[in-house]
């Protein structure tokens, strides 16, 4: 690969985790970064690398936003656990399809999550969290395995999904809605890295590069 190549994801990286530690959805940059460059690689392997990279900022923000909130664990915890099932579902159905699929849909996930967030703009003004039972329980847990699954199968935008729904669906201000989507999007990263990882997508020493500078951002 070129060096201009290399400057190229280095630089969309660092913006990438600069934008996930303060809202989530830095693959809506990296992620078209990555296609955009073409490495000769199946989508597979672009989102594996593009998993990778994200991984450690993700990390990162999520440590920090803890030190500040309070989650419910209810909550979080069937959260995490079906959005591992789901991405690790959504990677493995990826290797499976055509990477033509995916740079036809790519432009229309851009464009709609940034008329979403343009139209509400006081999305997590407020923090009123519902009273946890089993339903928010359960309603929890399909929230993570849906956007989970997304997160495998392809990814982008999937932070601000997971703010969106903890704002929503549980009354969750910004910041409470940014470290829940934090540690579920660990959880969906993780899955995905095992299963690109495994099946002998991931390019290593690419992924930790942009790794590197999605940390630094």
């Amino acid at each position: 690969m070129s060096t201009a190549n290399f400057i190229f994801l280095a630089l969309a990286s660092g913006f990438a985790g600069f934008v996930d530690a303060v809202a989530g959805g830095g693959g809506l940059i990296q992620v078209p970064a990555l296609f955009a460059v073409n490495l000769g690689q199946p989508a597979a392997g672009l989102l594996a690398n593009n998993k990778v990279a994200s991984i450690g900022g993700t990390l990162i923000a999520a440590k920090r936003y803890l030190r500040f909130v309070k989650l419910p664990k209810l909550l979080l915890i069937p959260a995490i656990a079906l959005s591992f099932l789901g991405s690790f579902g959504g990677a493995w159905t990826v290797t499976k399809i055509s990477s033509d699929l995916l740079r036809i849909a790519l432009p229309f996930a851009l464009v709609g999550l940034l008329v979403y967030t343009v139209r509400r703009p006081s999305l997590g003004d407020a923090h009123e969290p519902v009273n946890v039972g089993w339903v928010e329980s359960v309603r929890a847990g399909l929230v993570g395995g849906v956007i989970g699954f997304y997160d495998g199968f392809f990814g982008p935008g999937t932070g601000t999904f997971l703010l969106i729904a903890f704002v929503r669906l549980f009354g969750f201000d910004f910041l409470h809605a940014s470290a829940a989507a934090k540690m579920v999007n660990i959880s969906t990263n993780l899955a995905a890295i095992i299963m690109f990882g495994s099946l002998g997508y991931v390019d290593w020493a690419l992924g930790l590069f942009m790794m590197s500078a999605n940390v630094a951002g």
